[in-house]
C-alpha cells in the first residue's frame, strides 16, 4: 500500500528510531519541512527592515515637509557597527537593523530628522573648526561635541506629529537654556554625573567631524558631492522660507543665513587678531590652566602654556534713514557671523546702533533679539567716539553701513573694520535726493574694507 503523502501545509511527522516499551514510550516530534541543519543565531539572520525605514522617512517628511529634500538626500545603509543611526559628512546614514526593529515608526521618524539635521547645520565643519581652535582632540571632547549639537538641533525636531524619544537630550535635561547654538552649550557643561547616561550618543562623523570605522569615506558609493549638497541646503532653505509662520525660529534662522551667507569675519579678525596681539601685554598671556609642552623636558616642574585671547569687539551698526530694513537684517545677521568667528563668546561683543548719536544696545543674548534705534541723519563718529571710550577697550571695531556718513580724521587705537552695504542703485538714483549730485566718500584707508552683499 502506498504510504499517504503529506499536504504541503500539513508538517511532517519524525518517529524516534528506539522500539516502544513501557519505559521507553513512543515519542513524535512534530517539525516544519525542510528541517534545517543548523539553526543560525537570531541576530546574525536579522536583515534591516527595509520598508519599516522608509516608511518612517517618509511619515518624517509628512511631520516636517521643509525637509522632505533632505530627508530623500539621504542614502541608507545598513551596519552592524553602528548602535542607532548616524551619517557621514558625504551625506550617508547608516542604520542598525536591531534598532529599526525595536524602535517604533513614529519614533524612527524623529531619528530621521534629527540626523538630517546634523548635515543640514553643517555640525562636523564646525565641529572640526572648534576642534582646531580649542584644543579638542580626544574622543570624550567629541562626545561633547555630539551633545553640544544634540542640544542645539533637538528643541526643534521633536513635537508637532513627532514624538521625543526615550533617552533624546535637550537643553533643559542639563539645565540650559534653549535656542543656543553648538558653540555656546559646549562652554557650557563638561562630562560627569549628568552626561553618564550619554555615554552611548554616537551620531557618526556628520555629527561632529571625526571619522567612524564604519565610515565608507569620500570615494565610497552614493557621497554627494559639495555642489549636490549646497543645492539640498538651498533647496531646504527655500522651503522653510515659504512658510515662515509653521517652521520653528532655529530653523528661520539657518535658512536667513542660508541665503545671506555672512563675510568672511574669521579671516578678518584673524589679522585683527594679530594685529592686537603684535603690542606689549595685548591678545597673549600665560595660563595654568594647560600646561606647556616644554614641561615634559622638566620633570616635577609645571609650565604654563601660553595663550592666545580673542580680541573684543565693538560692532558699530549705521541705523540712519539711508539704511534700509534688509540692510539691518543683514547687520543682524554679521553680528551673529562675529560672534562664531569669537567661538560663541558673546562677552566679547558689544553692539552700538548709531545715526547722529550713538546707544548701546542691551545684552548680547541672541542676534535676532536685537533692538536697533535710529532713523534719523548720521554721523558714525559718534559711535567711534562711545565705543573707544568703552572699558575694557575694544581691540576691533566692526562698522556695518551704508558709507553715507563722515569719518574719523584720526586713526583709532586699534583695528577697524568697516562692511559696507551693497547696493544695486540706478545710475540716475541719487545717494541724497536733495542733492543730485551727492556721493558719499569711501571709506578712510586705514580701515579694512568688506562688501555686504
Amino acid at each position: 500500500m502506498t504510504p499517504r503523502t503529506a499536504p504541503l501545509h500539513e508538517p511532517m511527522t519524525s518517529r524516534t528510531a528506539h522500539p516502544p516499551s513501557p519505559r521507553n514510550p513512543p515519542v513524535t516530534t512534530r517539525t516544519t519541512r525542510p528541517i534545517p541543519q543548523e539553526s543560525p543565531p537570531v541576530t546574525s539572520a536579522r536583515m534591516l527592515d527595509v520598508g519599516k525605514l522608509f516608511a518612517a522617512r517618509l511619515q518624517a517628511a509628512r511631520a516636517r515637509p521643509y525637509l522632505a529634500t533632505a530627508l530623500f538626500a539621504l542614502h541608507a545603509v545598513e551596519s552592524r557597527l553602528v548602535p542607532t543611526m548616524a551619517v557621514d559628512r558625504h551625506w550617508r546614514c547608516y542604520v542598525s537593523p536591531a534598532f529599526v526593529d525595536r524602535t517604533p515608526v513614529e519614533e524612527l521618524a524623529g531619528v530621521w530628522v534629527h540626523e538630517v539635521s546634523h548635515l543640514l547645520r553643517d555640525h562636523h565643519g564646525r565641529g572640526d573648526r572648534v576642534a582646531l581652535e580649542r584644543g579638542l582632540t580626544g574622543r570624550g571632547d567629541r562626545l561633547r561635541m555630539n551633545i553640544a549639537a544634540d542640544l542645539e538641533i533637538n528643541d526643534d525636531v521633536y513635537g508637532d506629529g513627532l514624538p521625543r524619544p526615550e533617552g533624546a537630550v535637550e537643553p533643559r535635561t542639563l539645565g540650559l537654556p534653549e535656542g543656543e547654538l553648538m558653540e555656546d552649550y559646549l562652554r557650557q557643561f563638561r562630562l560627569g554625573p549628568y552626561t553618564q547616561g550619554l555615554v552611548w550618543l554616537d551620531c557618526g562623523s556628520g555629527a561632529d567631524g571625526l571619522e567612524r570605522e564604519w565610515d565608507l569615506g569620500p570615494e565610497g558609493a552614493n557621497a554627494l558631492s559639495t555642489e549636490e549638497r549646497d543645492a539640498v541646503r538651498f533647496r531646504v532653505a527655500q522651503g522653510i522660507t515659504a512658510r515662515p509662520g509653521s517652521v520653528p525660529k532655529g530653523w528661520r534662522r539657518w535658512a536667513e543665513e542660508a541665503f545671506h551667507p555672512p563675510q568672511p569675519w574669521r579671516e578678518l579678525l584673524g589679522a585683527a587678531l594679530r594685529s592686537a596681539a603684535s603690542g606689549a601685554g595685548a591678545g597673549e598671556d600665560y595660563t595654568y590652566g594647560r600646561p606647556s609642552r616644554r614641561a615634559t623636558v622638566l620633570p616635577g616642574v609645571v609650565l604654563p602654556a601660553l595663550r592666545r585671547r580673542p580680541p573684543r569687539v565693538a560692532v558699530v551698526v549705521d541705523t540712519s534713514g539711508s539704511v534700509s530694513d534688509a540692510e539691518l537684517g543683514s547687520a543682524l545677521l554679521e553680528v551673529a557671523a562675529i560672534v562664531r568667528a569669537l567661538g560663541g563668546r558673546r562677552d566679547l561683543v558689544s553692539v552700538l546702533s548709531c545715526d547722529a548719536a550713538a546707544r548701546v544696545v542691551g545684552p548680547l543674548c541672541r542676534a535676532e533679539g536685537l533692538t536697533l534705534v535710529g532713523g534719523g541723519g548720521t554721523d558714525l563718529r559718534t559711535g567711534f567716539a562711545k565705543a573707544l571710550r568703552a572699558t575694557p577697550r575694544p581691540d576691533v571695531v566692526v562698522v556695518l553701513t551704508d558709507g553715507q556718513t563722515p569719518w574719523p580724521r584720526a586713526r583709532p587705537a586699534c583695528r577697524t573694520v568697516v562692511g559696507l552695504f551693497s547696493r544695486a542703485r540706478p545710475a540716475a538714483r541719487s545717494w541724497d535726493e536733495n542733492d543730485p549730485d551727492y556721493v558719499p566718500g569711501r571709506p578712510p584707508e586705514w580701515a579694512r574694507v568688506v562688501t555686504i552683499g
